[in-house]
């Protein structure tokens, strides 16, 4: 039976509408990035907007396995909702870059499990789920770092971020980055840390956008702040 959202709309319903949304070449921009959607994010955060918030629906979407409505569902879900087990569960289940980056962004870290979920994941054999782990450090980095052991932070990446695998070592970058921009003290330590491992040091970055070498990132973040 299919789940119905309080609005009345059901999973069957909205995939479809999903499937007729779908753009060949939409899907092909994202494989080249590992995704497996066809909808337009434009097209789909107006769809969500439509529905607006359905806890139950989000949960059929979800299960669905398909990534398209999962993005959709976690646009449309409660995130104080979900259980601990249940993100752990979805984390795991998040095959695809986008649908874990929105996973974490949006519901994970509005959870009140997140600060759990952070230490359990953080040393994850997995590594897209540490990377999940690293993402909610990073979080703490940047707005509430009492409690987190920068220097120990510092001494991981410095020892295992150039091996590490791609979505790992993104956030283990992104943490980097963070602790370069937001703590005065260990900048000089996260810029020759960065400058040594030349960490997407040649990522391509578009114009007008900042590069994810953290050098580069740490000093415009920097600059930005200083002359605001």
């Amino acid at each position: 039976m299919d789940r119905t959202g309080s609005a009345g709309a059901t999973v069957a319903e909205v995939t479809a509408e999903l499937a007729a949304l779908a753009d060949p070449k939409v899907r092909a921009v994202n494989e080249k990035h590992g995704d497996d959607h066809a909808v337009n994010l434009g097209k789909l955060r107006a769809l969500a907007k439509r529905l607006k918030t359905q806890q139950e629906l989000a949960r059929g979407l979800w299960e669905t396995g398909d990534s398209a409505a999962r993005l959709l569902a976690l646009l449309i879900c409660r995130p104080k909702a979900f259980g601990h087990d249940e993100l752990d569960a979805m984390v795991r289940e998040a095959r695809t870059p986008k649908v874990h980056d929105w996973l974490v962004n949006y519901v994970v870290k509005k959870s009140p499990h997140a600060e759990e979920l952070r230490l359990a994941w953080f040393g994850d054999p997995d590594p897209v789920v540490a990377s999940a782990g690293w993402a909610l450090t990073a979080e703490r980095v940047t707005k509430r770092p009492e409690g987190i052991d920068l220097a120990g932070l510092l001494d991981v990446i410095e020892q295992e971020m150039k091996d590490a695998p791609e979505r790992l070592q993104w956030a283990m970058n992104t943490c980097l980055a963070q602790i370069g921009i937001t703590h005065a003290e260990y900048r000089p330590r996260a810029l020759d840390i960065g400058e040594r491992l030349e960490v997407l040091k040649d990522y391509p970055t578009s114009p007008g956008c900042t590069s994810p070498f953290a050098p580069v990132w740490i000093n415009e973040m920097v600059r930005r702040q200083r002359d605001a």
